[in-house]
Order: C-alpha cells, then structure tokens, then sequence
C-alpha cells in the first residue's frame, strides 16, 4: 500500500506523573507523488496506553499500526453502524454485525439478476439477513469500495488457483 505510518507516544513529566501525548504523521507514496500529512497531538490516558501496549505484545503487531487502525476503525464504526471488522486468514475485513462478511454481499450482489429495491429484498431472501442489514454492507461498499473490491479479487484469485490445483490433481489422477 506505499504507506509508513510513524506514531510515536513520549512522556512528560511536569505535573501529571504520566501523561503521555500521541502524534501521528504519515506518509502516502506511490510512484509519482508524495503526500503528507500533519501531525496532530492528542492527550491519551495512560491507562490507555497500558492496554495499547499490552494488546500489542499479545498480538505481535506493532504498538504504531495497532493504534492507526483502532483509530481508523473506530471512525468507521462511527460512520457505519452494523458494521464490525473481523480478522481472519486473509487478514482484517468488514462484516455485517451478525450476518456475513461486506465483500460477500457485495459479491452476491454482482452476480444476482435483480437491480434497485428488487436487488435488495432478494439478496436479504437469499442471505438470511433483513433488508435494513443487506443495506449496512451496501452503504459501507459505497464509501469503502476499493478495500472491499481488493478483498473480492484476492478471494477470486485464490479460488482460480484452486480449482487449478484441482484440475491438475484430477488429471494426475487420471
């Protein structure tokens, strides 16, 4: 993704005997430009901080990542309600509180025949899951489309490569 994302938390010790400030600068590159964004501190409690670290020794990812995407999934959250992020073999990814991951939906949603209202209540009928939840994972695809299209191409090209597999299989096979 070109990002490197810097976070760094330093300690002062005026007055309050731990309190502990964030910044966080982050550049974007790709191969022809080069974005950059300001740092802005903020004030996190340091019991906050205790548990980013300990999450972070726990789950082997780095305290500067970490703290980047409970922010960038917290703002999500925020703006999406119903949506939840799960981790899985092929990483972290969207998904309908209680229902399915986004990108199947969406999936779904491009090999079905129906369009407008009518795309909607089948997908729910086909699912399982009540229109207003079928609607959560659209709106979500319509302000996060190239993260969920990204995660369709790989689970499709994963799948090519095993039904590749297989067909390789079968003809050793006989």
């Amino acid at each position: 993704m070109g990002a490197i994302l810097w976070l760094w938390v330093r300690v002062s010790g005026l007055f309050d005997p731990e309190p502990w400030y964030l910044a966080q600068m982050m550049w974007s590159c790709s191969s022809t430009t080069l974005d950059y964004m300001s740092s802005q501190p903020i004030r996190i409690e340091a019991e906050t901080v205790r548990a980013l670290r300990e999450r972070s020794a726990q789950s082997g990812e780095p305290i500067v990542r970490l703290a980047q995407r409970y922010i960038d999934e917290g703002m999500r959250l925020d703006r999406h309600p119903g949506i939840v992020f799960r981790t899985g073999p092929a990483g972290r990814r969207a998904v309908i509180a209680g229902g399915p991951d986004v990108w199947e939906v969406i999936a779904a949603a491009r090999e079905a025949p129906e369009r407008g209202e009518d795309l909607v209540a089948a997908l729910a009928t086909r699912i399982g899951l009540p229109s207003d939840r079928i609607r959560i994972g659209i709106r979500y695809y319509a302000e996060y489309p190239a993260e969920v299209d990204r995660f369709i191409a790989m689970v499709e090209d994963e799948a090519e490569r095993h039904e590749h597999t297989l067909e390789r299989e079968r003809q050793l096979l006989g």
